[in-house]
């Protein structure tokens, strides 16, 4: 991820096509406690965050690194997701399991501070 923070406001979501067809496999699905529990006390479902990350809305990604998802998505390589919900912060991370463009070993939700 770049350390350079550029605010760069959420994709329009006409092109986001929440209901269609999701862009990769999320392999198996992992969440580390700290982050299901923060969810919880939120009132936000953990699926909320994978069908955004799957669908293609990065969220507070800066303009380099949801242009390296987008290559990654088609590379089949990892994708990294940052959402940030009342000024918390999770991660979405889908782990690569080959360079074929379509398989993936993992995803988890988790907190900065769990990684």
């Amino acid at each position: 991820m770049n350390t350079e923070h550029t605010h760069v406001p959420p994709r329009d979501i006409q092109t986001l096509k929440p209901t269609g067809a999701p862009l990769f496999q999320l392999g198996q699905i992992l969440a580390t406690p700290a982050a299901l529990a923060l969810l919880e006390k939120l009132g936000v479902y953990p699926a909320t965050l994978l069908n955004r990350h799957v669908h293609g809305d990065w969220g507070d990604m800066d303009k380099h690194d949801r242009a390296a998802n987008d290559v990654a998505v088609i590379k089949g390589s990892r994708i990294f997701s940052a959402y940030v919900i009342n000024k918390d912060k999770f991660w979405v991370i889908t782990e690569a399991a080959n360079d074929d463009g379509l398989s993936r070993a993992s995803t988890c939700i988790l907190l900065p501070k769990d990684y």
